[in-house]
């Protein structure tokens, strides 16, 4: 079954709503960050909860207003993205993740590439993973993608970026859990 990028935002959701209910209780935000695909078809931003940052992980630009802030990190579809360990994936998260050490991030944020499986599948891991989600929650919520999506797939994204403190060690991780958990 193929996605249909002209019905809104393919694979639209809310990170912290899905999290708790794999988990079975509060650990995450809801109304914070979400995931999805494409907003080259979203007629209105309350179809997609109205979110005040955007962070476009394709190639192209999105026509937004100015009155969302934009973020724009494109990677070339000629890397491999699942394959964190290559260093062009590990500086491209880098500079992603550096983006909420910011004090003065606007929440909701939306996280989106062309399906919202891949590329946003592996920025929401990365995330999840700094948070000290369990692997086993973030394969569980990045399956719930339509699309094909394959477990062995994030599982090397997840063993790529091994440990945070590691693989992220330019940036504050505690910073960037203080400014996703409590703002």
């Amino acid at each position: 079954m193929s996605l249909d990028y002209t019905s809104g935002c393919v694979n639209f959701r809310d990170v912290g709503v899905f999290i708790n209910w794999i988990v079975g209780e509060q650990c995450l935000p809801e109304n914070k960050i979400y995931r999805g695909g494409s907003i080259d078809y979203v007629k209105d931003f309350a179809e997609i909860e109205h979110p005040q940052s955007i962070f476009n992980l394709r190639n192209g630009h999105d026509s937004i207003g100015d009155e969302i802030d934009y973020y724009h990190f494109p990677m070339s579809n000629k890397i491999e993205k699942y394959e964190t360990s290559q260093k062009e994936v590990r500086k491209w998260l880098n500079e992603i993740l550096q983006t909420f050490e910011d004090p003065e991030l606007q929440y909701p944020i939306l996280i989106h590439c062309l399906s919202g499986k891949d590329r946003t599948g592996i920025v929401v891991a990365a995330i999840l993973k700094v948070l000290g989600i369990p692997n086993e929650t973030i394969i569980e919520e990045y399956l719930l993608s339509e699309g094909e999506v394959k477990t062995e797939w994030i599982n090397q994204a997840l063993e790529g970026i091994g440990a945070p403190k590691d693989y992220f060690k330019s940036l504050d991780l505690d910073l960037i859990k203080k400014n996703i958990l409590e703002k």
